[in-house]
């Protein structure tokens, strides 16, 4: 006999047609979550759902109980950060299921056990070592203009610096997102994580006087040696060495990253393709450039992230112990 896992969230807004609702008011209730983060939900969700079987416990309904004890067992090897988006997506489920007014998740023995563990574990996130400037000075000296693969990845490690680009936007560009301007380029991401209607977000890559680390440049001359005049515009390559049609996917941005850091002696286990991100928003706010600027380039919705890459470089910023060496130097 199949398991019923229980999981309402994808199938919430097909109840919706039995309403009064036209065609197009369901279409625009159903594009309020996207697919990714019904899949997460769902993943979430059967997480849940196996630790409940394993321990003899109902996953529908539950108890609050049966949600404090998962979150605490959880809290063994997960980050606060994990716990609060799986009682997120069980919550959502239940809300999903008509259990508004019976949503163990809204207990106030839960919310306790969250405080609990916010004390216990902390509220700070450990992300990826953001890529500096000069450590991408450093990467590009190595590499080889007369290789193809060189060029292919310059442009890419380029460009993610330069438009604060999130792994998966990089991988999703095509040529056709490219609109070239006697000031640089401006590129058109169609799909993004704070996108989710699909609106579209321009970013624009400035030429720079340093031809060399130039990432307007640098994409240009990846397309010419790509001969890449449409579809993806990062691509893998054949056996033979020639530029394939297959886009290249986020993690092999991820890898390429990892793949070059290690070049210069860093450790790759501690950069991946965010890297570059997190180094552009540090390294402009080392550079005094204002929150909003900041925010622009990389579209964040929220300043909390933002304010956290600035809090990192006042760590430098008028450091007390810079102060009192480089008094000293003069």
């Amino acid at each position: 006999m199949p398991t019923i896992n229980h999981f309402y969230l994808r199938d919430r807004f097909e109840t919706l047609r039995t309403r009064t609702l036209s065609e197009k008011s369901i279409e625009s209730l159903s594009d309020t979550r996207s697919v990714n983060t019904l899949d997460a939900y769902e993943s979430d969700w059967n997480d849940f759902c196996d630790w409940c079987r394993f321990h003899g416990e109902n996953a529908f309904p539950a108890s609050s109980e049966t949600i404090v004890n998962y979150i605490n067992d959880l809290a063994d090897n997960a980050k606060i950060s994990t716990i609060r988006r799986r009682i997120s997506a069980i919550s959502e489920n239940f809300n999903a299921a008509g259990l508004e007014e019976k949503n163990p998740c809204r207990a106030w023995i839960v919310k306790e056990a969250l405080t609990g563990l916010s004390r216990r574990l902390g509220t700070a996130q450990k992300g990826k070592t953001p890529v500096y400037w000069e450590d991408l000075e450093r990467i590009i000296a190595l590499m080889n203009p007369a290789v193809l693969a060189d060029v292919r990845d310059k442009a890419i490690l380029l460009t993610g610096f330069m438009g604060a680009f999130r792994r998966s936007e990089l991988s999703g560009l095509d040529a056709e997102n490219l609109a070239r301007f006697p000031q640089g380029l401006v590129i058109t991401v169609t799909q993004s994580k704070t996108d989710q209607k699909k609106v579209g977000q321009q970013i624009g890559i400035p030429y720079i006087e340093n031809r060399t680390m130039c990432a307007v440049r640098a994409l240009e001359e990846w397309m010419n040696a790509g001969n890449i005049h449409k579809g993806p515009l990062f691509r893998s390559f054949l056996r033979n060495g020639k530029v394939s049609g297959r886009r290249l996917s986020d993690k092999s941005m991820n890898l390429i990253l990892k793949k070059w850091v290690s070049q210069i002696g860093l450790d790759p286990d501690q950069y991946g393709a965010h890297s570059l991100r997190h180094g552009f928003a540090t390294y402009a706010a080392l550079h005094g450039v204002e929150e909003r600027l900041i925010m622009k380039q990389t579209r964040h919705r929220s300043v909390e992230m933002v304010r956290h890459y600035i809090n990192e470089a006042d760590l430098f910023v008028n450091n007390p112990v810079a102060m009192i060496f480089d008094r000293q130097k003069k």
